[in-house]
């Protein structure tokens, strides 16, 4: 492993070390991965306390990353930073630490603002062109299935029922009477499936996607972090991230890059039906016409 000088780059190279390390530097792996705003300003002490390991640790972290120490690998994270403009989210963050029990507002007001700041994370995480990879998969597949458990199953709902309003064959996996591995027997490699889930993860749904991988099925994921076990088996994988230490995680951000799948799906299908149409009739057009070569006996 090489030391990684971008913060993409150590997203990957944290996801593929985190396996091998030991229960506290993957406790570590986690925060740096889910608060990387924290990650970056924070001190060793501060970092330290808040994951509850010893401050040794995450010099012990950055060391397994190919770091010399911990200060040479914050300074990524705070390149980062930087180059991000002010988000939604610090700025929530910011009034909900303000906040007090019993402000005006109340639960609502809470609710609002950590909405407002997934969607602000999700825009600044989310790759055009990984929508779009995400897009012709789905459409160019004969078949779409669509999982999910627990608190992730109004996404799959949503996506069966959207999908199957426009050219796209979609089909719900609710694996209703344990009938879940009987109905992944369908699946073929010219088909896809969109899985979701996240912390704590379902494992049906991880073992439905590392089933269809296996099978050469094209998978979607849509999870929370870059060490959730889905991304692994998917050939596009979209974090839309969490606040894992709320007790009533919202579903904002999911649902929104659902419908953004789908008005993007039915985009390029509509662009795809008038290019096709309006090739047809070019080739109409230039197509020769037969010519008579003799009329009553008499030759042209």
């Amino acid at each position: 492993m090489t030391q990684a000088t971008s913060y993409d780059k150590l997203k990957g190279a944290i996801s593929q070390a985190y396996p091998d390390l030991s229960g506290q530097l993957q406790r570590i792996a986690r925060f740096a991965l889910e608060r990387p705003n924290e990650f970056a300003l924070g001190t060793v002490a501060v970092i330290a306390e808040a994951v509850q390991v010893q401050p040794s640790s995450l010099i012990r972290f950055a060391n397994a990353l190919e770091y010399k120490g911990f200060s040479e690998m914050q300074q990524v994270f705070r390149g980062n930073l930087v180059e991000r403009s002010t988000s939604y989210r610090e700025r929530i963050d910011q009034l909900r630490r303000q906040d007090r029990p019993g402000s005006k507002g109340g639960s609502l007001h809470q609710f609002v603002g950590e909405a407002i700041a997934e969607l602000g994370n999700l825009e600044e995480t989310v790759r055009a062109v990984d929508v779009m990879t995400a897009v012709k998969l789905m459409c160019g597949a004969d078949r779409v299935y669509v999982l999910a458990q627990r608190r992730a199953f109004p996404v799959a709902c949503y996506l069966s029922y959207a999908l199957s309003h426009l050219d796209i064959k979609a089909y719900l996996l609710d694996g209703a009477g344990g009938m879940l591995s009987e109905a992944l027997k369908n699946i073929t490699a010219r088909d896809a499936l969109i899985v979701t889930s996240f912390r704590s993860y379902s494992q049906p749904v991880i073992d439905a996607a590392g089933l269809a991988h296996e099978q050469g099925v094209s998978v979607i994921a849509i999870t929370d972090s870059a060490l959730s076990p889905l991304k692994p088996f998917a050939r596009v994988s979209f974090e839309v991230g969490s606040t894992v230490d709320q007790p009533f995680r919202s579903l904002v951000a999911p649902l929104c890059l659902a419908q953004a799948l789908v008005v993007t799906a039915g985009h390029h299908l509509a662009e795809a039906s008038i290019k096709s149409a309006s090739t047809s009739q070019s080739k109409s057009r230039t197509k020769p016409k037969k010519t008579t070569s003799a009329r009553n006996g008499v030759a042209p």
